[in-house]
């Protein structure tokens, strides 16, 4: 019998030292300050974290002269660039943090320093078709401080197959 007298015991303990305090907060307090504390400590500790959750910096907007080039036919193997010419057309500095093409065959250059409004700037696309056969359809992200965000460009090419490439 003392063998069933001991989860009662260890329970009753537990709800002793659960309900212990003094009082002073209510239920629905409770799991607020929790919540609340983690998201605290986890702050200094992510720096991603506490980017997005600081006060917005300054926004402007950009414009292409084109968003699309089509590079039309090309032979497989071959490497081709072509520039998109932006212009800040808002009221704050721009300044691109990074630019990434969809695949490691497309590679934008962009400029690193901000662009005044009113100005503008390049980028140039490099697009290498060794490996690349038919119809190609590449994108550029473009990460800046706009509204929106993000600006796609895209390349396209149709790629002829180099029988000498399959070797």
């Amino acid at each position: 019998m003392k063998l069933n007298r001991l989860p009662l015991l260890a329970a009753i303990a537990g709800m002793t030292l659960y309900g212990c305090g003094d009082g002073s907060e209510s239920a629905s307090s409770a799991p607020a300050a929790e919540s609340a504390t983690p998201a605290a400590a986890e702050q200094p500790m992510d720096p991603a974290r506490q980017e997005a959750q600081a006060p917005s910096a300054p926004t402007t907007t950009m414009s292409f002269a084109e968003y699309e080039h089509d590079f039309g036919n090309m032979n497989e193997g071959d490497v081709v660039t072509h520039t998109f010419t932006f212009t800040n057309t808002g009221s704050e500095p721009l300044v691109i943090s990074k630019c990434k093409g969809s695949c490691g065959c497309t590679v934008p250059e962009w400029p690193k320093d901000p662009i005044a409004p009113g100005a503008t700037g390049n980028i140039e696309v490099k697009f290498n078709s060794k490996g690349k056969k038919n119809a190609q359809t590449k994108r550029v992200t473009i990460d800046a401080n706009t509204d929106p965000a993000q600006t796609i460009l895209t390349i396209k090419a149709q790629v002829s197959p180099n029988p000498m490439m399959a070797k």
